[in-house]
């Protein structure tokens, strides 16, 4: 398993993932001069370093915006997610390095340093990765591109979930949302069991960022695949959000928000069950029903986009 001691997985409080910013505060037309917390972003670039022959070679292969913290667990998530690397035995070590130019003194650059027997095919690999906090998947050529080789579909049986407890996900996560409290601005990533245990969360500007922490981390402590447990996410459920769950095995998505077209495609092609719009009681399930505990069927009445149950014009606390 790789060695972290030299690279810091720390979360709030040795790691600074939000800032005090003095605000003018306007309610009802009266204002006020008050100390208010943002939440970080800064760019982490991850460098690969691999046994390329007889020598060792050193690659920039992402800059991602994301909040400081749990970054060797994110730079993990993202190699595993690619497709880089397929075992924690892959890496030998990740370790921070270059001087310390974060806003409060920490570092913005992670090595990889992969395992002699780990092999990377340097021209498929270069596909120029930007990640913004907006967007995970700029830089890449085409949506040919965009498919990790090696994923499989998802058996569809071994996991299942009462629709009871997918209207408690929301509550359960939101209450551990430690840095959300302090800035309102970060999405989330959440793992859950099928009896509704919240198993870890993680935290970030980047809703892609989040999940690559949180899948990361399970990744180095030898829990992949995650076939017994659902990804709940704050936000939307985008392509690369699906995607990565397939590469890890996960069999449900639960998202607060909407899914993009691709992202239902995708669950489909993979067997994934994928809900949307899971808050106030409801959800839409858009793929894989079967994961889903016994559902009381209403008469349907001329209904063709089941999404208009919860508009998305109306979803409120979005993150």
């Amino acid at each position: 398993m790789a060695s972290l001691k030299n690279y810091p997985l720390g979360a709030t409080g040795f790691i600074a993932q939000s800032a005090p910013t003095q605000i003018t505060r306007v309610d009802c037309g009266q204002s006020s001069e008050v100390l208010d917390r943002v939440a970080l972003e800064e760019p982490l670039e991850i460098r690969l370093d691999w046994l390329d022959g007889d020598a060792r070679v050193q690659k920039s292969i992402s800059i991602t915006m994301r909040t400081p913290g749990f970054d060797a667990e994110l730079a993990a998530g993202f190699l595993v997610s690619e497709g880089v690397v397929r075992l924690p035995t892959d890496i030998a070590d990740i370790v921070g390095c270059g001087p310390d130019k974060g806003a409060y003194g920490g570092q913005n650059i992670v090595k990889v340093r992969l395992a002699d027997h780990a092999k990377v095919e340097w021209p498929k690999l270069q596909r120029h990765f930007y990640a913004t906090s907006s967007c995970g998947v700029c830089g890449k050529a085409s949506l040919d591109a965009l498919e990790v080789p090696g994923t499989r579909a998802i058996v569809g049986d071994g996991f299942h979930i009462s629709p009871k407890l997918i209207c408690q996900l929301q509550d359960k996560a939101r209450a551990r949302q430690s840095v959300f409290d302090q800035t309102g601005g970060l999405h989330a990533a959440s793992l859950f069991n099928a009896d509704g245990e919240l198993l870890a969360l993680r935290e970030d500007v980047g809703r892609h960022n989040a999940v690559d922490k949180l899948l990361g981390s399970q990744f180095l402590a030898g829990r992949a695949p995650l076939s017994h447990q659902l990804l709940f996410l704050s936000g939307r459920a985008s392509f690369e959000l699906v995607q990565k769950a397939v590469v890890l095995g996960i069999p449900m998505i639960v998202a607060v928000g909407a899914p993009s077209s691709l992202a239902v495609e995708l669950a489909k092609r993979f067997n994934m069950s994928l809900l949307g719009f899971a808050r106030g009681g409801r959800f839409n399930i858009y793929h894989g029903a079967f994961r889903v505990g016994t559902l009381a069927s209403e008469p349907a009445i001329g209904v063709a986009n089941q999404s208009a149950t919860v508009p998305a014009h109306s979803v409120a606390n979005m993150q």
